[in-house]
């Protein structure tokens, strides 16, 4: 029985791992005025008609805080790149100099750090209510072993370490949530 217990501890932290995981990378697409390979990412470029990570077709440098610089492995992939970029509604304004794409970031307005910090809350949010369901499909394999037989201080002792597990997670998402908020509200 201890086993299986574990076992449900085990894929609970998993699964729980995983949503942190992807708070993480979604807190990265946020940018915090400060220019980050990272904020392009998510860009596919059309490489010889395969849709392919812009890291695999160029070398992605910030030269400094302000300014994102791509350099393209072929000269022809200029063009499809700086298409790529504004398709991908990044919000940022590639400018071609037939070597390389240059991409300034503006300074970011108050405005708009409030409407991020709003956006990394929801992300937040969202791995909460992720943490929250993996809690509750762990109590209901509790349950299932409480109706086979497991000793009812025993469930009630594995549900307690459920929502141990479930709390440590969730402070993990506060302390990222804090440290994003911070980032982005620093001028």
């Amino acid at each position: 029985m201890n086993e299986e217990l574990e076992m449900i501890y085990d894929m609970a932290k998993d699964s729980m791992s995983q949503s942190i995981d992807h708070l993480k990378k979604a807190l990265l697409k946020l940018r915090a005025g400060k220019a980050s390979p990272s904020m392009l990412e998510g860009v596919l470029v059309d490489y010889y008609g395969s849709m392919t990570p812009l890291s695999q077709v160029a070398n992605v440098n910030t030269p400094d805080a302000r300014m994102i610089s791509v350099q393209p492995w072929e000269k022809m992939m200029l063009e499809p790149i700086e298409k790529a970029i504004i398709n991908a509604n990044l919000g940022l304004n590639p400018q071609n100099n037939g070597e390389m794409i240059i991409i300034n970031i503006p300074a970011l307005t108050e405005e708009r750090r409030m409407e991020l910090v709003r956006k990394a809350r929801s992300e937040g949010e969202d791995a909460k209510i992720s943490i929250r369901n993996v809690r509750k499909d762990s109590n209901d394999e509790v349950k299932k072993m409480k109706n086979d037989g497991l000793p009812e201080d025993m469930a009630k002792d594995a549900e307690n370490e459920v929502q141990n597990i479930t709390n440590s997670f969730s402070k993990k998402v506060d302390e990222l949530l804090a440290d994003k908020e911070k980032d982005i509200m620093t001028v």
